[in-house]
């Protein structure tokens, strides 16, 4: 399918592709938190973790490709994000890493390799920093891990219309659909604060990891990936021209290639 949305005008509409039937989904209970999870077809097993404010159906485009070639899918709406619950504490990454983890256990998944866009990117380098065992690889897309690597914040018509669908979304499919505000004012707080890797942090990731950003990221800086890339032992860099932030629905067929290309080489 080829899909070209570079403004996201027809996803602040309509919102990316639905998502397929899923084989299972449920929640799993952890740590004060009810954390929706859903699975697609069969194959080596890659957890797609989505960014700040957004939920598991911003990957739409991705789930179909990934299980067309071979994939067995979890999608997961990180805990206050979509369906999946939060208690009054804080959001921390490490927190959400471990909920990513209860949803292995629940799934009885040994391992996995890690698809993360912004927050979710962040989760999965700290998963992939713990528990090495677990995880066979991160694409890690447009993410920081320290404070250094954010731009400073800058408005534009393409984030206006990502925020307007993921109050849409957060209205739909939260069980707090009236603290779409405050839930934003909770995670830009963790986002202010955290992460806090140092280069030597970063030294000791052994997984295969590549770094990921568009040439128009709005938030990431160029020379944090370019950091981040020498950074973690063997990591690659990858520059994806003509998106930003939001590739997975600007161009996702470009976006998938190399998501694609990565799992191949694990």
């Amino acid at each position: 399918m080829h899909v070209t949305d570079d403004e996201l005008v027809n996803f602040e509409a309509h919102g990316a592709l639905p998502l397929p039937k899923p084989k299972d989904e449920g929640f799993v209970e952890n740590d004060g938190a009810r954390i929706w999870h859903a699975t697609y077809g069969f194959g080596p097993t890659v957890i797609l973790l989505h960014g700040g404010l957004g939920n598991a159906g911003n990957w739409g485009y991705q789930v179909p490709a990934l299980i067309a070639a071979g994939q067995q899918v979890v999608a997961i709406d990180s805990r206050g994000h979509g369906r999946s619950t939060r208690d009054a504490r804080p959001f921390h990454y490490a927190q959400m890493a471990d909920d990513v983890l209860a949803v292995m256990d629940r799934l009885e998944l040994a391992e996995a390799a890690l698809v993360g866009w912004s927050d979710g990117a962040c989760t999965a380098l700290i998963l992939a920093d713990e528990r090495p065992d677990r995880i066979s690889g991160v694409f890690f897309f447009a993410c920081n891990m320290d404070p250094s690597g954010t731009l400073e914040f800058k408005p534009t018509p393409v984030i206006d219309r990502c925020f307007s669908r993921h109050r849409k979304d957060y209205q739909a499919l939260s069980a707090t659909p009236d603290a779409f505000d405050s839930f934003v004012a909770d995670v830009s707080k963790m986002m202010a604060s955290e992460p806090n890797y140092a280069a030597a942090d970063l030294a000791r990731i052994k997984v295969p990891v590549a770094i990921v950003i568009g040439e128009s990221d709005e938030f990431i800086r160029r020379e944090h990936a370019d950091y981040l890339a020498r950074s973690i032992p063997d990591a690659e860099l990858i520059l994806l021209p003509e998106v930003s932030h939001f590739a997975p629905l600007q161009r996702p067929e470009h976006f998938n290639r190399e998501v694609l290309a990565f799992l191949d080489r694990l």
